[in-house]
């Protein structure tokens, strides 16, 4: 089933065609023929029960893993291992996970600069970028403190710059929020939505908090690998 919003305004940014994805040989199936469409600019919530395929779609549309059968395409381009990888993952995709993955040696700055040098960004042009999106998200205070020195909020909103700083056209963000308490989720949410809105970005999230997915322009449930049907929030 071809999950669509029923709107032909916009880019389409992400396409899925009849995944199918498993793994220990086949013995267990995740994802069991899913297609699914977004475009330009939308934010869409996957949810689900976990194991349902959620993490493992988002996966597949950053070239972190590949469909036994299917294709996806970003921004036009079919995601491909053998071709393109890289320029999908330093220009073209974002990444924000439920535990930030930050290096916990480096400073809050030296983390995200970490993709401006593997794109070749021109270091100036990185700095001025880094310094704009830690004025956005509050954290030019502590630019130069080391990871392990920052609260659990402040480290996922370090993951949410260190994803934005070579200026992305996708946001893959899986549970972004799952590890936060209550009130610092509703604030690292506020931001991660008002960023991708105001940078037109296209934001691809699973996660389980129906009240976050509900806050989202689509949200589209997933059930034992399948795309069940996508409700359409507004």
């Amino acid at each position: 089933m071809k999950a669509t919003d029923g709107n032909d305004n916009g880019r389409m940014v992400l396409r899925a065609e009849e995944l199918w994805k498993s793994y220990d040989e086949g013995a267990i199936g995740v994802l069991k023929g899913v297609s699914f469409e977004a475009r330009e600019g939308q934010s869409v919530a996957l949810c689900g029960p976990s194991g349902c395929g959620k993490s493992t779609l988002l996966h597949l549309f950053g070239g972190l893993d590949t469909p036994d059968r299917g294709h996806v395409w970003v921004n036009g381009v079919h995601v491909d291992r053998q071709h393109g990888l890289l320029r999908l993952l330093r220009h073209e995709v974002g990444f924000v996970f439920q535990l930030h993955n930050l290096i916990p040696g480096l400073t809050l700055a030296e983390n995200c600069l970490i993709p401006t040098m593997a794109a070749g960004t021109d270091r100036r042009v990185a700095i001025e970028r880094l310094r704009a999106l830690t004025e956005r998200t509050g954290l030019s205070h502590r630019m130069d403190h080391p990871i392990q020195k920052l609260s659990g909020g402040e480290r996922q909103r370090t993951a949410l710059c260190r994803a934005l700083m070579n200026k992305p056209r996708v946001l893959l963000a899986d549970e972004p929020t799952g590890s936060l308490d209550e009130k610092t989720s509703a604030q690292v949410f506020d931001l991660l939505l008002n960023l991708v809105a105001t940078e037109g970005i296209t934001l691809l999230m699973a996660t389980h908090d129906l009240s976050l997915a509900q806050r989202c322009d689509r949200l589209v449930e997933m059930r034992d690998g399948k795309i069940i049907e996508p409700s359409h929030v507004r």
